[in-house]
């Protein structure tokens, strides 16, 4: 793996993190004038440069990769779980939906499902947020990336835009880790990448798209929308984060899915210093340990090398099984 790889495996975890802080207080906000960016990590319903639940779910999955050397959705739904039940100041609502159902004894094959049908209109945007770390796992595996992509969201969100919106973003980051530029990573994806009509027509019009027509809201395909927007306009690590968090709304998590983008296309060292230096935020929660911008790199290491020749073989056997 050459220098130039490693930035830009770590540039994902921290650039998904920082993009979730520097949202973090525009969230539910009105977007902010063109002439009036912020540019700088300030304080919310949290302090300066904290992140929040985006990062924390991401940081669940991450553990479970590691800790399986796979993607196991029974261990995934159980570090999801001990999430929800440390009380995290923010859950989207779908989110909880399914996990109160998995509480109360369903397990999350069923939970997701009879979620999503009770809700049938529900896409929301919170397992693309949090799927990155399969990204750093299985950058060169483009099987396991597509199949673990999926798999991940179906444990909480189980609709096909969900789905594919995961597979998607994590498809485009894995090409742009291997040294593809963003607009080419966005072509290869979406001629790679199976999904629904509807998402399909919106990742095409997304980079054409004016300021003024982004919703920027909770639903998945606003989420990708402003992301693939930031990405494919700008042409630094910094124009694109605060093109697309500066829209306000779910500013956060849109924060997060552009700044895993941008931290694959431009790597670690493209991320501002004072927002690498602000960088923070309890985990687990509850235990008192803070993380910082060092975690994060080892982390994104530690993914970057987890998937053996055995654990990819595994894969590749249950894949021809099924």
């Amino acid at each position: 793996m050459n220098l130039q790889t490693t930035h830009r495996l770590r540039g994902v975890a921290v650039g998904a993190a920082v993009g979730d802080a520097l949202g973090m207080p525009l969230e539910f906000g009105l977007a902010s004038p063109p002439a009036k960016l912020i540019r700088d990590m300030h304080a919310g319903r949290l302090p300066a440069g904290t992140f929040t639940d985006d990062t924390e779910m991401a940081l669940a999955l991450a553990e479970s990769l590691l800790a399986q050397r796979m993607l196991d959705p029974q261990d995934v739904t159980a570090r999801f779980l001990d999430w929800y039940k440390r009380q995290p100041p923010d859950v989207g609502i779908h989110t909880t939906n399914v996990l109160e159902s998995i509480e109360l004894g369903e397990t999350w094959q069923t939970a997701a499902v009879t979620v999503q049908k009770r809700y049938p209109d529900s896409a929301g945007n919170g397992s693309v947020m949090r799927s990155w770390p399969v990204a750093l796992m299985c950058w060169h595996d483009e099987g396991a990336l597509n199949a673990w992509s999926r798999m991940q969201s179906q444990v909480t969100h189980a609709h096909e835009e969900c789905i594919a919106s995961s597979a998607f973003i994590n498809s485009m980051i894995a090409q742009m880790i291997n040294g593809k530029s963003p607009l080419d990573a966005y072509q290869y994806a979406l001629t790679l990448v199976e999904m629904p009509e509807g998402l399909r027509q919106t990742i095409r019009l997304a980079p054409r798209r004016k300021r003024e027509e982004l919703r920027n809201t909770g639903w998945v395909r606003h989420t990708v929308e402003s992301a693939l927007w930031g990405l494919l306009n700008t042409d630094t690590f910094e124009d694109a984060l605060v093109s697309v968090i500066n829209l306000g709304a779910d500013a956060d998590t849109a924060g997060a899915v552009v700044g895993a983008l941008a931290g694959a296309a431009y790597g670690l060292e493209a991320i501002p210093e004072a927002w690498k230096t602000m960088l923070r935020g309890e985990w687990p929660l509850q235990s008192g340990a803070i993380w910082r911008l060092p975690d994060f790199i080892t982390l994104a290491d530690h993914l970057a090398g987890c998937l053996t020749t055995d654990a990819a073989k595994s894969f590749k056997s249950q894949d021809q099984a099924a």
